[in-house]
């Protein structure tokens, strides 16, 4: 029997939300990324429109590397909806820093030109857009990547993240953590170095063990779209004992989009998706959902 041919299009809108709601981390620059021949790139303006429509009215837009945060600056600048978080991604540092080496995903280091600017250097310009930009509310995404990363690596990932780590105590702004495979590592770093008020474990991948030491330390986390999937027990029950004051929603797009659209491409305008599967195991309704998220975002990033 042929199997069935797998359906690469834009998942259909959801209902709008009773409510407004931030999409805490988002990558709209890479949507062309993950399209198939035939499927349509929207505009900038087009993705905003359609996540207004369903509710999501602000997007945190992240760059993590060199291209992707100055292209994140002309984009917040450009649209009232978006804020920026910007930072040297951990499995771009070791790229810089000419020490990349293959990881438990067995893939070759890939250099491409903005490789070229060292390490030093691309975290300084890092900084300097921050510090020029005032709708940069966040240093991030930066961490660590066991994943992604040899030994030699990995020494280098642990001295961006250290030096990302200084940078948002030192702007006051929010830090927002990639944590790949490296729960303790993540951790440990943070307790040594003294973690900035404000910090988020972006696509939260923890257990229910994680999310209350995470909350005995007052950081926050944000939930995606594998919350949803069937296999993704463990996350269910980190969102469950999570301070309703502490817990966000994002889609991490074009990527981890919710079930049943998995393997599909993501943007914003899916969060209400998400949304629902937070309040089923929160136990909860739509609008206190909104209203929880709301209000923790708007304490770790303020308004714009």
């Amino acid at each position: 029997m042929a199997r069935k041919p797998r359906d690469y299009s834009w998942p259909p809108a959801p209902d709008a939300l009773p409510g407004t709601i931030t999409d805490n981390h988002t990558h709209l620059e890479s949507l062309g990324d993950v399209l198939r021949d035939g499927v349509e790139l929207p505009s900038i303006t087009q993705v905003i429109e359609q996540a207004t429509s369903v509710g999501v009215t602000r997007m945190i837009q992240v760059g993590c590397d060199l291209d992707s945060a100055r292209a994140t600056v002309k984009m917040i600048a450009e649209h009232p909806a978006l804020a920026g978080a910007i930072a040297i991604h951990p499995n771009e540092a070791p790229l810089h820093a000419r020490t990349a080496d293959v990881g438990p995903d067995e893939l070759e280091p890939r250099y491409e030109a903005r490789h070229g600017v060292p390490l030093d250097e691309a975290l300084a310009e890092i900084e300097a857009l921050a510090r020029a930009h005032s709708k940069v509310r966040a240093i991030g995404e930066t961490g660590l990547d066991l994943f992604r990363s040899g030994p030699r690596g990995f020494a280098t990932q642990k001295e961006s993240f250290r030096a990302h780590i200084a940078l948002a105590k030192e702007l006051g702004l929010a830090l927002q953590i990639h944590d790949r495979e490296a729960h303790q590592e993540v951790m440990d770093i943070l307790l040594a170095d003294g973690a900035p008020e404000k910090t988020v474990f972006h696509c939260f991948s923890g257990d229910k063990a994680m999310a209350l030491k995470a909350a005995e330390q007052g950081w926050y986390l944000s939930f995606a779209g594998p919350l949803t999937f069937g296999s993704n027990s463990d996350l269910r029950e980190a969102l469950a004992v999570t301070p309703a004051s502490h817990y966000m929603v994002e889609t991490d797009a074009p990527y981890l989009t919710p079930h049943p659209y998995r393997g599909r491409p993501n943007a914003p305008y899916l969060i209400p998706v998400t949304v629902a599967g937070i309040a089923q195991v929160r136990g909860i309704s739509l609008e206190q959902v909104c209203a929880e998220v709301s209000a923790t975002t708007r304490a770790v990033y303020g308004d714009w």
